[in-house]
This record gives structure tokens, sequence and C-alpha cells, in this order.
């Protein structure tokens, strides 16, 4: 047997990281600035994190939620204050999809309505659902082509009050800085707005943070620069640091019914201690304060820089637009730099890097940028 080809490869087997760096079986050093997919927030094999996963893995790995597990507990009395939102209630999943999928369940259970408007050039993921609502007609098969959404440009906010106006929408879904729509910003008045026209005509605010959030932005949520306060949060990616979790948070006027949602792996133990564990870390090394300090200062050094087109973002969620395709661009900058970032489209390098990047490590990947943008001049 033979895995399934649907992944481009660099040629390039990653056996060890740490911190923002990794290394491959052949000694060779990288510097991480995409942190596979946004997922690795404390940076890779931080002692902390690798302590409290073997402690718990030494004492129980799974059991069923047909059961007290005291970690899922602790952890939502410790996320509630850490991220601002400790009257909500939380419910664990494993990916960000599924985050999503059932923050839209959730939302036509409590409304009992089925429309859903979503912005364009969304991605909120590939289950059902999640393909319902993000802009890629690339990845949504015959089977979920059902019409359950309408996608509006974002921040076209009369756009979106005029649907909302006809009373049939469940939920508003927007991604608060779009990842993979090539790091465009939702402004603070269309989420303002959007959250009073939500309020109006009884639909759900979603605020899908599953890269832009956990301290990615220089906030511990995207939406929170705006000072709106959405029904459903979604999460994944850094919530624990590589290991697979989501979790939805979800306002107390929603409340919970037996049977309406499960899982099976969800808040698993293994789990928890490691969300657990990104807590401490994200706490005690002010990650998301360094988020801010580190990405604004890489921003400002990216706009200096002759040859970009535009430079998008916020912390250490950052856009590089150029005016030609970039994939040449990115196998200079693995093969001759020694640097991972990723893509939006064909002409936007995506920034990721673990939340722990230091201001050196910011300019020494502006260096290696600079010396593969003069060597493509020359």
């Amino acid at each position: 047997m033979k895995l399934y080809d649907v992944y481009p490869l660099f040629d390039i087997n990653i056996v060890k990281g740490r911190g923002c760096h990794v290394w491959d079986d052949q000694g060779q050093e990288y510097l991480d600035l995409y942190g596979g997919h946004a997922v690795i927030s404390i940076g890779h094999c931080h002692p902390h994190y690798v302590e409290a996963l073997s402690r718990q893995a030494s004492t129980l790995g799974f059991y069923s939620n047909s059961v007290i597990n005291d970690l899922q507990r602790q952890l939502a009395s410790r996320l509630g204050p850490v991220c601002g939102y400790d009257d909500y209630q939380l419910f664990l999943i494993n990916s960000g999809a599924e985050a999503n999928e059932n923050a839209l369940k959730l939302a036509s259970f409590h409304t009992g309505r089925t429309r859903v408007l979503a912005a364009s050039h969304a991605f909120h993921g590939r289950t059902s659902l999640a393909v319902e609502v993000t802009d890629n007609p690339k990845i949504t098969a015959p089977i979920n082509a059902n019409g359950h959404t309408t996608f509006l440009p974002l921040n076209d906010l009369d756009a979106f009050r005029a649907e909302l106006a006809k009373g049939d929408v469940a939920a508003v879904i927007v991604e608060c800085i779009q990842g993979v729509g090539g790091i465009h910003m939702a402004t603070p008045e269309f989420l303002h707005g959007l959250r009073q026209a939500c309020n109006e005509t009884g639909a759900l605010l979603v605020c899908d943070e599953i890269q832009c959030g956990y301290g990615r932005s220089g906030r511990f949520f995207a939406h929170q620069h705006a000072g709106v306060r959405p029904d459903l949060i979604t999460c994944a990616k850094g919530i624990a640091n590589g290991f697979p979790m989501g979790a939805v948070l979800i306002a107390p006027h929603i409340k919970p019914v037996y049977g309406q949602l499960g899982t099976t792996f969800g808040g698993n133990h293994l789990a928890c201690a490691a969300a657990l564990a990104v807590l401490d870390v994200i706490e005690n090394e002010h990650l998301v304060e360094n988020a801010a300090r580190v990405g604004a200062h890489l921003l400002d050094k990216l706009k200096a820089m002759p040859g970009i087109k535009e430079v998008r973002g916020q912390g250490l969620m950052i856009g590089v637009e150029f005016d030609h395709d970039i994939k040449a661009m990115r196998q200079r900058l693995v093969h001759d730099e020694h640097v991972f970032t990723g893509a939006a489209g064909t002409s936007i390098l995506r920034l990721l890097p673990p939340l722990t990047l230091t201001l050196a490590e910011a300019d020494d990947f502006v260096d290696r940028l600079n010396r593969v943008l003069s060597a493509s001049r020359a």
C-alpha cells in the first residue's frame, strides 16, 4: 500500500524541532516561519509541554466521555479567564473543521433556520458543513453543494445586512483575519455592524478563530481587537501545539441539549494535558504580548523591503504579496536559505511562526528573504 497522493511535498524529511527551528534527517536546520499551518503556538518540543504529555501518557491516555474527565473541567476553568470568556461553555473536539461543523449545527438547532452567510475567499474546513461555507469550488463535492450558504464580500456590511434582513439566516461565519484567503482582515466597523445586525435578526455570529486565534494576532482572539462578543467562537490549530484538538466556545444563552452533539476522541486526556500545558506557557512566557511586539516589528521590516507589492496582517499572522508567482521563491527559501513559509494563492507568502519567535529570529528571516529577492533581481 502507498499513501493517497494529495499533497505537493518538499523532498525533505523533518525529524526534530526546537522552538522556531526544525531539522531534517540529514542534520540540516531550518527556520520555521510557518509553524505547521499555524499549529505550533508555543514552539516545537517545549520542555514543559513534553513533560506534561509524557506524564499524562504514563497515567491515562484515553477514556470515553461517558465518565468525568477532570482535565476537561480544568481546561474550561483555565481557558475562560485567560481568553476573556469566563461565562461561556466549552465543547471539545478534534479539529478546526469539526469546530466549525458543530458551531453551525448549534446555530441551526438554536434558530431553527438553515441558511448561512460567509465571506468570499473564506476557508472553514473540509468536512461537510465546513466545505459548504468555504469559498472554493475545488473542494466542494456534489454531495456538499446543498445551497445553504450565501457568499458575500468581506467587509461589505450593506450586503450582509440585506441578506440578514430576510430573516432566514441561522448564522454568519467569519474569519477575522482570513488565512487561506490571503491575510485579509475584517474591519472593526464591519464586525460591529455584523454583531448589531445579528442581534436585530436573530442570527448567530460565529467567529472562526482557528488560525487567527490563540494569541496569534496579538490579542487572545482576533475579534477582540474590535471589541465584539460572538455567539460562537471556534478554535483549533495552536490550542494544543500539534496534538489534534478543536473547541467551540459557546455563549451562555445557547443551552445544551443531551444528544445534540457528541464525540469519541474529543477532549481526551492527552489532548487536555497538551492544551493545559499550552496555556501555562502562553501565560508564563507572555506569548500573546510577544506576538504583538515581534509581529509589529516584522511587519515594519517587511513593509520597508523593495520588491514587495503589499504586506498585510496583525501580530504573527502576516501575508506578503508579490506581483508574480512565488513558487520558485518558496523553493529558494527552503533549499537555499533553509526557511519554511506558507502560501496563499499563487502570489502571497503566508507567515505563521510559533508565538515564541524572537526579534532576532524575525530579523534573521528578513535577511534571508532579502537575499532571495536580491538574487532574483540580479
